[in-house]
């Protein structure tokens, strides 16, 4: 009976021990099978690929980065799709590393923990793209920032005023920001929505042909029926305006104009291209003199000292002409009864078609005054303009700002400085002269305005063959000083 028995267990030991081979055989051949999959835990480029073919990860990873980038700008929602930007994934490369990784798994090891139930080593590979800086910039300017972008209006001069009107901001792309937010979007399994950011963008400055409009509507509304010329030149941009207006008519310009005290800014240029620093207390006391006070005696003093005892006038003449400012003289000293040293033909005293019976023994142009003021601007900002070319090493930067101290000294509270805001600086020269009839026929005003918004060149003058009543001449230039600096 024991022996019955013992055979019996036997053969159950057998059983089992046959059973258990053939479960380890068939978990063999299923963990196989799974094996040649990807495990579970694996993610591609933030995508699970468990138990995936290379096959079919790489059309999940192609389908998950395939979907467009919902991105809102402002009260605008719109799609941006990957392949517009050029954006490329390398499939390949990602699937090809998470299989090598997978290979390289101890197979033991794997089927221990399969049989355990056991999560086996995770595998995990990023995210291998790229997206062409160039191209996508280019498909946000050309795309985003065309379609959807808001452009200011430019301030508009008010009709009957010196003002403008404020303009209105505008909204512009941040491309930059939204470069980064859309490729990081890109980059992501997930998060794939954008708010995309706006700069503001002020109105710009009126055009200078909206301000010529406004100016000669000035003039128009201030009944003055003379000869006006107005020059400027903004100093930021290097943009220019000038132009010539009688009776509602515009004139080419290039008028000459008697220069009257506004050739002492000439005169003070020619005496620092001679002077060395420091500059003498003698010469600095009658430049104060000649500009801030516009005394004639100490311009006719310093040409003497400085440029030639006799010829001083066709010094500071020579010197404009080296500049190129053809249509600027001096041909003799303001002294009543000082010889005229020679009579100057210019192109703007050579036309025939407009005439304002300029002086013979000076004249000049609202160009040419506001050309060497720029002139002088640019030397004391930063050494340059054409000083530095025409007298190399004669006048300093510290000499041409000095110039530009006297002029700022130069507080009238008429003309164009009476229109501009109080503690508006304004380095500038003024001239008018009572003609031998005994009335006034012509005045100018010319300087550099120091603005909140960019420093500007302005040159105003004015004639009238009958007479030129100084309050309405003030009042005029200081409108149209203020409507340029509006």
């Amino acid at each position: 009976m024991r022996r019955e028995s013992n055979s019996y267990m036997r053969w159950v030991a057998i059983a089992l021990i046959l059973g258990a081979f053939l479960l380890t055989i068939l978990q063999l051949v299923t963990y196989s099978r799974l094996r040649s999959a990807f495990p579970s835990g694996t993610t591609i480029a933030g995508i699970a690929v468990g138990g995936l073919t290379q096959q079919q990860a790489a059309d999940r990873l192609t389908q998950a980065y395939s979907l467009p980038i919902e991105a809102h700008f402002g009260d605008a929602v719109f799609q941006i799709r990957p392949s517009s930007v050029g954006f490329e994934m390398n499939v390949t490369a990602m699937v090809t590393a998470a299989d090598v990784q997978r290979v390289n798994q101890p197979f033991w090891v794997g089927f221990w923990n399969y049989l355990w139930n056991q999560e086996s080593s995770s595998i995990t590979i990023p995210l291998s793209a790229t997206i062409p800086e160039n191209r996508l910039r280019s498909f946000l300017e050309q795309e985003i920032a065309a379609r959807y972008d808001q452009p200011p209006v430019a301030a508009m001069p008010v009709a009957g005023t010196v003002n403008f009107s404020s303009g209105e901001a505008g909204e512009a792309l941040n491309i930059d920001r939204a470069m980064v937010l859309i490729e990081s979007a890109m980059r992501s399994s997930t998060n794939r929505i954008v708010n995309l950011t706006y700069d503001q963008v002020d109105p710009p400055r009126p055009s200078l042909a909206n301000l010529q409009i406004l100016l000669q509507q000035i003039i128009d509304v201030s009944g003055f029926d003379g000869i006006s010329e107005v020059y400027i030149m903004d100093l930021e941009s290097g943009e220019e305006l000038n132009f010539a207006y009688t009776q509602g008519e515009n004139v080419p310009p290039g008028i000459a104009f008697t220069a009257a005290s506004t050739i002492k800014i000439p005169i003070m240029v020619s005496v620092f291209r001679r002077v060395s620093e420091p500059v003498p207390e003698a010469v600095t006391s009658l430049i104060h003199d000649m500009i801030d006070q516009s005394e004639n005696p100490p311009a006719d003093a310093l040409m003497e000292l400085v440029i030639d005892s006799n010829l001083g006038p066709m010094g500071v003449t020579d010197d404009m002409q080296a500049l190129g400012l053809e249509n600027t003289f001096l041909a003799g000293e303001f002294a009543v009864g000082a010889p005229l040293l020679q009579r100057y033909v210019t192109p703007a005293n050579s036309r025939t078609d407009i005439d304002t019976s300029p002086d013979v023994y000076n004249q000049t142009t609202p160009e040419d005054l506001g050309l060497l003021l720029t002139d002088i601007y640019q030397c004391a900002e930063n050494n340059g303009g054409t000083f530095a070319i025409v007298f190399p090493n004669e006048i300093t930067s510290s000499e041409c700002q000095l110039m530009i101290n006297y002029l700022l000294s130069n507080r009238i509270a008429a003309l164009v400085q009476a229109g501009l805001p109080d503690g508006t600086q304004f380095a500038h020269k003024h001239g008018w002269i009572v003609e031998t009839d005994g009335l006034m026929h012509a005045i100018s005003d010319a300087g550099i305005v120091y603005s909140p918004s960019g420093n500007f060149v302005i040159v105003i003058a004015m004639y009238h063959p009958v007479q030129l009543i100084f309050d309405d001449a003030n009042r005029l230039a200081a409108d149209l000083g203020v409507a340029v600096y509006n």
